[in-house]
């Protein structure tokens, strides 16, 4: 059973997760092999320049030996240049390797959500997914480009400073090694504090973006009631509980290389006073004692760097299973195994018995029965919360019913394919949404192989050529975001316009002319006429005055169906729907 996001999410499966980024990784291994090499060949470079400058100092300089001097320092010379030739081919393919596994572990994600089902969004900040596409994949990709090398250098360089030790001089090296367990027991300290504090960081992050995202959609709103000293009072307790995570996770990790230098001096000099008294008792030479000197410092520094490389790993790990969790979320409900696709409908629509609840806890629709006929046009009207939107809803199959059947031209609708159903709707909701674009690519959206000549039938059908006509670029003028720099009548005449283009066998409309102005709610309801031609519609409508020529009214309460007729006999009925519709009147008067 896949585990599903929960609102504190942290890393509990380290070994799993790193198992999976290998997963990645390993998809590039001939360019990692290739590093690791380079790895090998750097760490080899940097443990020989030390004992070649050990060995020069007993064989050379004490004998005076000038012709040795300069053959060591050319042989010095290309040491280093292998050293620095090895770290940049490492580094260079590494970052390869890095970008091609984030691109790939963002392509998986994002196309994850794609498949993710409608509740999954709306049980989710939008802000806080977006953290885990951006922020989480970036600091994976920081991570992989500079911990992996350091990680792998790190352990080569200590493995290899405890051999050449060892056959140095293996007193010398038990008394070097005695500063290890200081340094493990205080790295242990520290790191046993940072991994919360990093992971509770990652989850900050992705709270604060959710609620940056939230207010910048909501600014209007914010700014029409006066609201911004409490959202920027509740964006400061955000930011505090994120400062506050950084700042003690930055500080105990910046215990570490206080702590390793602290050991390193402390190592240095007891290396340089046994030493000393190791070599006055010929016991050991003076190039050793360099050697031990400056392989002591290359012993702490891979600890110390490890130590670092761990707190970084962590918050990358942490980062990493967020962005494991969505992908390892359960996809929308796949097809009933006898599921076929459709190519057209012609539009009748049934309900029998269905029920159906959000939660376990309350019953959004209750027995739920009507049956519309081809190319009628349904209206669906109750207050807030009766089960209208929820109706259509189960319709697309953005949910699915629990009890009930749900028939389209008598066929149950879960033995047709979700993606194939879809196709034959149509939608013009009251929160029209368009693309940042043209608006000719925002109206081909309904049909994305639709010619230029048919985009603008199904805007002059819309009553949208004559504005769009008037704009600087025509057709060709691009939209900001969600098509700001229009006005909502005019995004809804282009939405209306898109559907047209996608040619529905059955619409489905939310209250597509909620809080337009009287003159151009004339030309959206002419051109939701001309969409609405020979094709079965089910309105959702809040304001009754624009569903009179309804062929049929269902008045829901409750998640009930409580009243069902044309308008003028639900007025003869003088019932919840009379009362409804005077009380609308009343107010408008």
């Amino acid at each position: 059973m896949r585990k599903k996001l929960g609102k504190d999410d942290k890393a509990r499966d380290t070994k799993g997760t790193l198992r999976r980024l290998w997963i990645y990784l390993s998809k590039m291994k001939g360019l990692l092999y290739l590093v690791i090499l380079m790895v090998i060949v750097s760490s080899a470079a940097s443990l020989l320049g030390p004992f070649m400058v050990g060995r020069a100092i007993d064989d050379f300089i004490v004998t005076k030996d000038a012709s040795g001097i300069i053959v060591l320092l050319a042989g010095l010379v290309i040491v280093y240049i292998l050293h620095s030739a090895s770290v940049w081919f490492q580094n260079y393919w590494m970052i390869g390797v890095a970008q091609d596994t984030v691109y790939r572990l963002r392509k998986d994600l994002f196309h994850r959500l794609h498949l993710l089902s409608i509740p999954f969004f709306d049980k989710r900040k939008h802000g806080e997914l977006m953290s885990r596409v951006t922020n989480d994949i970036d600091n994976v990709s920081n991570t992989l480009n500079s911990s992996f090398i350091q990680i792998i250098s790190s352990v080569l360089t200590l493995g290899g400073t405890a051999v050449v030790m060892l056959w140095l001089s293996p007193l010398l090296t038990l008394i070097t090694l005695t500063i290890v367990p200081l340094m493990v027991l205080g790295m242990k300290w520290i790191t046993k504090r940072t991994g919360p504090l990093f992971r509770q960081y990652q989850h900050n992050i992705g709270e604060l973006n959710g609620y940056i995202e939230e207010t910048i959609s909501g600014h209007s709103i914010i700014k029409t009631f006066s609201r911004e000293e409490t959202a920027i009072d509740e964006f400061q307790g955000k930011n505090k509980k994120l400062r506050a995570a950084a700042y003690w996770a930055d500080t105990y990790s910046g215990f570490i290389p206080k702590l390793m230098n602290m050991l390193n001096n402390l190592s240095f000099a007891v290396i340089a006073g046994v030493g000393g008294i190791l070599a006055l008792n010929g016991m050991v030479t003076i190039g050793v004692i360099v050697i031990f000197a400056e392989y002591a410092r290359q012993f702490t520094r891979p600890l110390n760097e490890l130590a670092n490389q761990y707190n970084t790993l962590l918050s990358a790990i942490a980062g990493a299973e967020r962005v494991f969790q969505v992908i390892d979320e359960e996809e929308e409900a796949r097809d009933e195994e006898n599921a076929e696709e459709i190519h057209s409908l012609r539009g009748k629509i049934e309900f029998q018995n269905v029920h159906f609840s959000y939660g376990q806890d309350d019953s959004t629709l209750q027995d739920v029965s009507f049956c519309i006929s081809p190319g009628e046009t349904v209206a669906l009207v109750g207050p807030t919360g009766a089960g209208k939107t929820t109706i259509t809803n189960l319709l697309s199959r953005f949910y699915d019913h629990n009890q009930g059947r749900i028939l389209i031209d008598g066929r149950d609708i879960e033995t047709i394919t979700r993606k194939s159903l879809r196709r034959q709707l149509g939608f013009v909701l009251q929160d029209s949404f368009l693309f940042q674009g043209t608006i000719m690519e925002n109206i081909r959206y309904g049909r994305l192989h639709a010619s230029d000549t048919e985009v603008v039938e199904a805007a002059k059908l819309a009553n949208a050529h004559s504005f769009i006509e008037k704009m600087p670029k025509g057709y060709n003028s691009v939209l900001r975001n969600d098509g700001s720099g229009i006005s909502q009548g005019q995004k809804q005449l282009l939405s209306i316009a898109r559907a047209i283009l996608s040619d529905p066998s059955i619409l489905i409309l939310d209250e597509a002319t909620s809080s337009i102005d009287t003159i151009t709610e004339m030309k959206i309801q002419d051109a939701l006429k001309n969409l609405m031609k020979d094709r079965t519609s089910v309105v959702v409508a809040h304001r009754l005055n624009t569903i009179r020529q309804a062929d049929q009214i269902l008045v829901l309460d409750q998640g009930r169906i409580i009243e069902k007729g044309t308008h003028e006999e639900l007025l003869k009925q003088k019932g919840f729907y009379h009362g409804l519709y005077h009380s609308q009147l009343k107010e408008t008067s």
